[in-house]
């Protein structure tokens, strides 16, 4: 009986969240989450890994990973957990350094029992941080996969790759393009275009699937270093920042609104960014639940997530801050989207 609920779970949903009649769903849930470099304590000489090494500057033992482990498992498997008993079908997740690090993650007591398969590909970058997908084996069926190397003028530049994941998610198919756009070192302004080659480079992926199926399902997530209402995700995504504007071939970014709303997933200088972003194809709005639809999109900033006490009281509880270990969670909270079908 149990895995009959965390394979469908069937629900009610109200009708400020549908604008229709209640209605029995089987609900997914996709997640992102920057999890604030997950690293092992073992040296990588292709990366730049030595502040997490035993005699680094953050003395990183396996004390301190193990603890990490365990918080970033207590996240994941209490994400939409009050609406999903198993947590997300899907996350992806940035901030990575190899895939024993995943493995470690997916075999922790709080998620072992969920089953998560693992997609990740070794990035350039120069950290040795990359991006990945956890999806529940018993929901999620993959297909296949392709890491996206971004280029820039700066040929020196070397960033996260753009990961595309494709399969059946309780039988429908599904394209997932997980981010981690390059950041905003030297000022916003300065490092923008960067940032708009990443949008442009996402948006090619989503037109060569579009060009082959003009129903495929796509969503888009990751930690964009953007917000919302930023040129990279408005202009050249084209992300459109309200449903009803919404046509046949568009990105629906349901992000803009929280943002809009004073809800952030990073501070910074007393100020909330909405970095961490989930964007979705127009196949994926509408009214009529026959195949998964979007419903609600959500950032996970539960009480145990924040900083406790301090200048920083409220924000986000890092593993570390001012260059100082203070055994938290991450710089960033997760973000969360829920989807939903009629239910068989």
């Amino acid at each position: 009986m149990l895995k009959k609920l965390t394979l469908f779970v069937t629900i009610i949903l109200q009708v400020s969240l549908l604008n229709a009649q209640d209605k029995k769903l089987s609900i997914a849930i996709i997640a992102f989450y920057n999890v604030e470099n997950l690293y092992d304590i073992y040296d990588d000489p292709l990366t730049d890994d030595a502040e997490f090494l035993p005699d680094g500057s953050q003395k990183w033992d396996l004390d301190k990973y193990n603890l990490k482990l365990q918080r970033l498992s207590e996240v994941i498997s209490k994400i939409g957990q009050d609406i999903v008993p198993d947590g997300p079908a899907i996350i992806g997740l940035s901030e990575i350094e190899n895939r024993t690090v995943l493995e470690d993650l997916v075999n922790s007591d709080a998620l072992k029992a969920k089953n998560y398969g693992i997609i990740h590909y070794n990035s350039p970058d120069r950290r040795g941080v990359d991006v990945a997908l956890l999806y529940q084996k018993s929901r999620f069926v993959q297909e296949g996969s392709k890491p996206y190397t971004l280029s820039t003028s700066d040929k020196s530049f070397l960033t996260r790759d753009q990961l595309l994941v494709w399969g059946k998610l309780d039988g429908e198919r599904f394209y997932f393009l997980i981010n981690h756009w390059p950041s905003r070192r030297g000022g916003e302004k300065r490092s923008a275009p960067k940032r708009i080659a990443a949008a442009m480079l996402s948006r090619n992926i989503v037109d060569s699937l579009k060009q082959n199926n003009s129903d495929v399902k796509i969503v888009i997530m990751g930690d964009l270093n953007d917000n919302p209402n930023n040129a990279s995700i408005r202009k050249y995504l084209n992300a459109k920042t309200s449903k009803d504007k919404v046509v046949s071939g568009d990105l629906f970014n349901p992000m803009y609104k929280l943002f809009m709303d004073g809800v952030g997933s990073y501070a910074y200088r007393d100020s909330w960014d909405l970095y961490d972003q989930i964007i979705v194809s127009s196949t994926l709005t509408g009214k009529e639940y026959k195949s998964y639809k979007f419903i609600k999109a959500k950032v996970f900033n539960e009480q145990f997530l924040r900083q406790k006490t301090g200048t920083f009281t409220g924000y986000p509880w890092r593993t570390v801050a001012g260059g100082q270990y203070i055994m938290g969670y991450s710089d960033h909270f997760p973000v969360y989207a829920i989807f939903g079908r009629e239910a068989e």
